[in-house]
Formats: C-alpha cells, structure tokens, sequence
C-alpha cells in the first residue's frame, strides 16, 4: 500500500505500516551520517542536549552534494546503512521512530526495531538527485565541521521510502 505521511510519525501509524508499504514522507527529516552518530553517540554518552530532538523523528543516513543555484539542496541519495548499527539501538531506545537507508541491517539491529516498534525504511540508492526533487528546505542544525556530513534539518514532500523492517518483524529484503 501507498501512503501519504506527516511528520513527526505517530506511533499509530509506525504500527499499520507492513514491510513493502510505500509511504511519501512531509514533514521534518534529520540526516546524520557515521561521523554525526559518533558525535551524536558521545553527547548522549556524555548526558549533553542533543542538537535536535529524537522523539518520534525520522534520520535520513544521508550527506549530500552541494546545492544547485536556486535549490535547497544537491543530489543526496542513501548512505550504506550497517555503518550506523553500532549506534541504531541506542537512538531508538530514546524514542527515534524511524531510519531511512539502504541495504540490510545486523540480526540484532532488526531485532531493535520490532522491539522499540520503530521503522527501517529504505530509499533507492542512485537516485539521489530525484530525491533532492522532495527537499523543498535544507539547514544544517549541528556539526557544520563535518562538511557534507553535518546534521541537517530537511524539510521534505512526498519524500519516498519504502518499508524494509515493520513492528512486526517483517523483513522486505528477505521476501527478494
């Protein structure tokens, strides 16, 4: 099924959607990538504020091109996903509700998001000027030293994602 969401995601929605659903996302997104979740990681290590709340948000793995004169943002495709599952279970035991990569997770990453009912969703790697099409804003909130890796908060229409991992345990990559 296809649906149309607003962010921040409602739990009552992260519980309906089943691996394969197509949902366009609007709303606020975060992209944060390897660098930003170790520094991310030692701020919550550290009891400090984090730059951005995690509380029913969604993180994009994501670090994109320079933005085209006259556009919010260049071409920002899906970043490998395993790289961040060092650090997956922590955000969503502090209520994160949703991740948007590419490719499979550990076994006991895909455990955590049926356990913290949270959502792995997939975008389509390649595609990340199509992508930049659904950012209509982009501002880095945190880290502005890591470059294309800085935290940015994207405001996003009709962004598409896939579900990967439901609640239930449901698994996309393994129906392939």
């Amino acid at each position: 099924m296809a649906y149309k969401i607003d962010l921040p995601l409602a739990k009552a929605d992260i519980l309906r959607f089943k691996s394969g659903d197509e949902l366009f996302l609007n709303g606020v997104i975060y992209t944060a990538r390897d660098a930003a979740h170790q520094k991310i990681h030692k701020l919550l290590q550290e009891n400090q504020p984090l730059p951005f709340p995690l509380e029913n948000q969604v993180i994009y793995y994501a670090g994109p091109a320079p933005a085209p004169d006259g556009k919010p943002i260049g071409s920002i495709g899906p970043t490998t996903s395993d790289r961040m599952d060092p650090f997956t279970p922590e955000l969503l035991e502090r209520g994160l509700a949703a991740v948007i990569g590419k490719g499979p997770r550990a076994p006991e990453v895909r455990a955590a998001f049926q356990q913290k009912q949270a959502l792995y969703l997939g975008a389509i790697g390649g595609a990340g000027a199509l992508l930049a099409r659904s950012v209509i804003a982009a501002e880095i909130i945190a880290f502005p030293e890591l470059g294309t890796e800085a935290v940015r908060r994207l405001t996003v229409k009709d962004f598409p994602a896939t579900v990967i991992y439901d609640t239930r345990g449901g698994d996309l990559y393994s129906r392939a």
